[in-house]
């Protein structure tokens, strides 16, 4: 009983200390599991359990990682792991999601990704996985020609199961535009695809790809460049497969717009006729803050909106807007 004391207290000073910073995994295992063995029967009665943490998909940018909660259930997640430079970072996820898409990463890269599940602010579990980003070029974008003479065939993999087989991509086009985002919408009129992949060249013509998941019918693609044309090609999938494809061309905003005309145009048409049902935004309000991002969440205590837009100046003092879906009650902003 003499010995024991010692051990547990220094263990608890430590994670005070530091708590934002990563350790080493040798070590984060350890410390974890005993917070989650030792106060798990009086302080949280429904054990949380977390599952493998695996790699759904790569590409030279972004990682797509998911994982199961097979026991109990967590308030939030918090992914841990260090960038091309060696720096931290930290990603707050929300406790009902069960993947997560890390963007900005470096082509042909080993990275460690370390995620916790948090109740309240406690971490009550954790697991780790690596992986190795894809080469900067592993394909070229294939020509808008050649896309359609291999895509179109593979619609019809399944003739002998009958046309429910069948899944078609429709019109992909741009639902709001600014100097650095762009978002896309498209709908899927027949059948339905497993998942969904972006592909677009950036500014500096360098090949972007962006996995989305099969129920989302639209997504936002931050990080662009003002008054530059992009590409953008959808690829619907079914069992890694391409099964369709469609594109569009868009030209992003010029850098010193800023939509000042917003309130205008908000409160205009808000008259009983255009909009009888009042629609009142709640407060908006900080969730959780890292050193390189901040989750924000907001209600709607009346009425709908169709979308939100969420403007703030960056560290040069550079104008952002990053449009939301309207179903949507927080954003984490990278």
């Amino acid at each position: 009983t003499g010995i024991s004391t010692p051990i547990i207290f220094p263990l608890s000073t430590t994670d005070a200390a530091q708590p934002e910073e990563l350790t080493l995994p040798s070590e984060e295992p350890q410390d974890e599991k005993r917070q989650t063995e030792s106060p798990a029967p009086e302080t949280f009665p429904p054990r949380a359990v977390l599952g493998e943490l695996r790699v759904s998909s790569v590409t030279p940018n972004s990682v797509q990682l998911q994982w199961s909660v097979p026991e109990g259930s967590f308030d939030s997640f918090m992914l841990q792991y260090r960038d091309a430079q060696g720096q931290p970072q930290v990603l707050p996820i929300d406790g009902g999601s069960h993947s997560v898409t890390v963007p900005g990463l470096s082509p042909s890269r080993r990275y460690r990704f370390h995620l916790y599940g948090l109740r309240g602010r406690k971490k009550i579990d954790h697991v780790s996985t690596e992986t190795v980003t894809a080469a900067a070029q592993p394909e070229k974008l294939p020509l808008p020609s050649e896309e359609h003479q291999q895509e179109k065939p593979e619609t019809k993999l399944h003739p002998s199961e009958g046309p429910l087989v069948r899944a078609v991509l429709e019109e992909l086009k741009a639902s709001s535009v600014t100097p650095n985002s762009v978002q896309l919408q498209w709908s899927v009129p027949e059948g339905s695809f497993d998942s969904f992949m972006l592909q677009y060249r950036d500014a500096q013509s360098l090949p972007q790809a962006l996995p989305i998941d099969g129920r989302a019918h639209s997504v936002t693609v931050p990080g662009l460049s003002p008054s530059h044309r992009y590409r953008f090609h959808l690829y619907g999938l079914r069992g890694g497969k391409r099964i369709d494809r469609v594109s569009t061309d868009i030209v992003t905003g010029k850098a010193e717009e800023m939509p000042h005309q917003e309130k205008p145009e908000t409160e205009s048409p808000a008259t009983t006729e255009t909009f009888p049902p009042r629609a009142v935004l709640g407060e908006l309000r900080v969730s959780s803050v890292t050193p390189n991002s901040v989750q924000l969440q907001w209600s709607v205590p009346e009425g709908s909106f169709d979308s939100f837009m969420l403007q703030y100046r960056d560290a040069q003092g550079q104008p952002q807007a990053l449009p939301i879906d309207g179903g949507s009650h927080s954003v984490t902003v990278p």
